[in-house]
């Protein structure tokens, strides 16, 4: 194997370089094109969406049965590390990071605009009925279940394993190195990690965005505070400072503190809306969406519409699918970052097991209540209807006309109105309703503060060539170029561009999630351990003599 030369302790100019202005490039393609960027963006996305949706489908599902096979196989005792490391992290500080790093901001986003929107429509049910909000929590645990976080686990796996156990670089080039060897080093090697890059430095700035539009929404909802582009920009800057400030204290304080708190706090909400929602409820549909979701899940995972071909399924699941694989490399390489030292067995349980039950708690708690409310506003008359009276202008004052909105009605106007929305429809009492708003806030900035830090941690890694201690000089140039990045976007109006273009990008991950697939097993078949369980008499010639290590299965 290649010696590693200095340029993988520092900055790999040609990444850098090229990386840099490729991305300031489509930045400024959005800003001072921001029309045809939406326009051309849309055409393709569609067309991917349209077309190729039935591949989508079924890369997602087969990526979840080659992590099943291999977290049972042969394979799974296999440490990401030597064969006696422990893991950096305790199981807790470890399952709450997986939680803050993947989801956060979208969970908290769409846990209540997702349910509604399916109970107001879905192609299976009619709209507002019972049979369409069982099926509305079916279809967000099948969303944001299993599928997600295989694409994350895949990724953080055959990262984790060739930089850990192979003393590669924690970088996405090095899952070529079982097929072109050292030549991940050269052009090749840095094509893969130059769109890396640009892909995550993407997919991490339109995250802070929607996050800063949901943040700048519940301030007006909450405190009246404007809707407005510098308020914005003032917002990306406030929450820049704290995510550098984390990031320059090292991962292993800065991050961990924020995630621990970040969790403590995510499921106080949570009881806060259990408890003064209608908990029985809450319970049931958590059960009844859970049992449905095992239930259907082969027949979700490869539903293609092929009969009616609406555009229904184009704009949810495949849609959903190819969103989520853009965030494969960012989410695989940070949870690779913190899963030194932990079988491949683990990673893959940990990452999906946990976080997506937490999530299916999460989701059941304020879609299950808004779903609730949502109900007993359809089955009463309207004369009797349960509203809450919000004012239209971003500005409130006294004697400001008023109208009364329903969290459907607040759905479909805007998505990130839904949540505060619904805070106002479950307590009367404005304090209370207050409290949850500014918590959510809160946990908001939290999220924004962990994605930006995570994300320029991720960036880099990419940037050194996969250093996994990058020198302050580094953290702190990427710490400042995603918060201008995402205030850029902010200012242009271009989120909608960068949405689409991230859906393009999904299909060329696509491609490099297969190849995870193929270095993986080809690499693992070539690990010692990997035939420490297997009868001497069936083991290749090399690999009679192998005996298991003390540790190896062993935290």
């Amino acid at each position: 194997m290649r010696t590693t030369t200095k340029v993988l302790s520092g900055l790999n100019p040609t990444v850098t370089i090229v990386s840099k202005v490729l991305l300031f490039l489509f930045i400024a393609f959005c800003i001072f094109y921001e029309k045809q960027a939406g326009e051309y963006f849309g055409m393709i996305s569609n067309a991917l969406l349209t077309n190729a949706k039935w591949y989508l489908l079924f890369l997602a599902t087969f990526l979840v049965g080659f992590l099943i096979y291999l977290c049972m196989s042969r394979f799974g005792h296999i440490r990401l590390g030597k064969d006696n490391e422990k893991p950096e992290y305790s199981n807790i500080a470890w399952i709450c990071m997986l939680f803050s790093c993947g989801m956060g901001i979208g969970l908290m986003f769409w846990s209540v605009a997702e349910p509604i929107s399916h109970y107001a429509n879905n192609p299976f049910t009619k709209d507002f009925s019972d049979e369409s909000a069982r099926m509305a929590m079916q279809l967000t645990f099948f969303h944001w279940g299993l599928h997600p976080w295989a694409l994350f686990s895949l990724s953080a796996v055959a990262l984790g394993y060739f930089a850990y156990r192979k003393d590669l670089p924690l970088a996405c080039r090095s899952v070529l190195h079982p097929f072109i060897g050292d030549k991940i080093y050269g052009t090749i090697g840095n094509i893969v990690d130059i769109t890396t890059i640009v892909l995550t430095a993407f997919g991490v700035s339109q995250a802070i965005s929607m996050g800063i539009l949901e943040l700048n929404v519940g301030l007006n909802h909450s405190f009246g505070i404007n809707i407005d582009v510098k308020i914005q920009l003032v917002l990306v800057l406030i929450l820049g400072v704290f995510a550098t400030l984390s990031l320059l204290s090292a991962i292993s304080k800065g991050f961990k503190m924020i995630a621990e708190g970040n969790m403590v706090l995510s499921y106080f909400l949570v009881i806060a809306v259990i408890l003064i929602g209608s908990t029985r409820y809450i319970f049931n549909a958590f059960f009844e969406g859970l049992g449905d979701y095992l239930q259907n899940i082969v027949g979700m995972s490869l539903w293609s519409d092929a009969q009616k071909d609406t555009a229904w399924q184009s704009w949810w699941t495949a849609y959903y699918w190819p969103w989520w694989m853009t965030w494969a490399p960012f989410v695989g390489l940070f949870i690779a970052r913190i899963s030194r030292g932990r079988t491949i067995r683990e990673v893959i349980l940990g990452s999906l097991a946990a976080p997506t039950l937490l999530t299916f708690i999460w989701i059941a708690a304020f879609g299950g209540a808004a779903l609730k409310i949502e109900k007993a506003n359809h089955q009463q008359p309207a004369t009797q209807e349960v509203v809450v009276k919000k004012t239209q202008s971003s500005t409130p004052s006294a004697g400001k006309t008023t109208h009364e909105v329903t969290i459907a009605e607040a759905t479909k106007e805007d998505p990130a109105r839904a949540v505060f929305v619904f805070f106002d429809h479950l307590s009367s009492n404005h304090t209370t309703t207050l409290f949850l708003s500014a918590l959510l806030c809160l946990l908001l900035s939290i999220h924004i503060i962990t994605i930006a830090n995570s994300g320029a941690l991720v960036l880099c890694f990419l940037d050194t060539n996969g250093s996994t201690n990058p020198s302050v000089g580094i953290r702190l140039t990427w710490a400042v170029i995603i918060p201008l990045i995402s205030g850029g976007l902010l200012l242009a109006g271009g989120l909608s561009a960068i949405k689409t273009a991230c859906v393009i990008a999904g299909f060329p991950i696509s491609i490099l999630l297969m190849v995870m697939c193929a270095s993986l097993i080809k690499s693992l078949r070539q690990d010692p351990q990997a035939w420490v369980m297997m009868p001497e008499h069936l083991r290749p010639d090399e690999f009679k003599s192998v005996k298991e290590s003390v540790d190896s299965t062993k935290n």
